[in-house]
């Protein structure tokens, strides 16, 4: 049995559902909103490029290493945008969350929060992960912030690490959140999530 089974997880109308070949229509459109391809900073797909994203996560969820989520609007099924459990090292209870993005409409709003806690939540309490990580673009301060809201520490720097879609080489900052930190980080998701949101 491997380690991470393809699942569906769903909560306050969000549901992450095993990325497959029929949602890359629905990823195009999410993609579209904001034309998310265009940063610098991200791994989202060009339109053209939808199929072969969708492929590529496929043949890392056979090899055993990323499980991929179209994630979506419960209630319409509409793709509002991708994450994955990735780096997944079964031999450490180690997974990490990442490739994740989503339409221009669903940012700021209770989707990353929900779907942090969805994962987060299968992986301390289903997988019995003893650590979950994070890893994001060292020019990406949103994704850091966000990273940080969680409640996960850095870990450190990882210089000339990866590169860009531009050609460029960036440094990745690393983060993580052990087992013992979970239930703090897992009350302030709560918290986040039931206190009333500003318009």
């Amino acid at each position: 049995m491997v380690f991470i089974e393809p699942v569906t997880l769903s909560q306050r109308g969000v549901r992450l559902v095993p990325l497959g070949l029929e949602h890359e229509d629905g990823l195009r459109a999410a993609a579209a909103d904001g034309e998310l391809w265009t940063l610098r900073v991200t791994s989202v797909p060009e339109p053209r490029e939808t199929r072969a994203y969708i492929e590529t996560a496929l043949k890392s969820r056979t090899e055993g290493h990323r499980l991929a989520f179209a994630v979506t609007d419960e209630a319409s099924g509409r793709v509002l945008g991708c994450t994955s459990f990735h780096d997944i090292l079964p031999s450490v209870q180690r997974v990490e969350i990442g490739y994740t993005w989503y339409a221009q409409r669903c940012q700021r709003t209770h989707v990353n929060t929900t779907c942090k806690l969805l994962l987060m939540t299968h992986a301390f309490e289903t997988l019995g992960c003893h650590v979950v990580g994070w890893r994001t673009d060292n020019f990406n301060h949103a994704s850091q912030r966000a990273i940080e809201r969680l409640g996960a520490k850095q870990d450190g720097v990882i210089r000339g690490h990866a590169l860009r879609r531009d050609g460029t080489i960036r440094d990745t900052v690393m983060y993580s959140m052990r087992r013992g930190e979970w239930p703090e980080a897992k009350a302030q998701l709560l918290y986040l999530l039931d206190k009333p949101r500003a318009d």
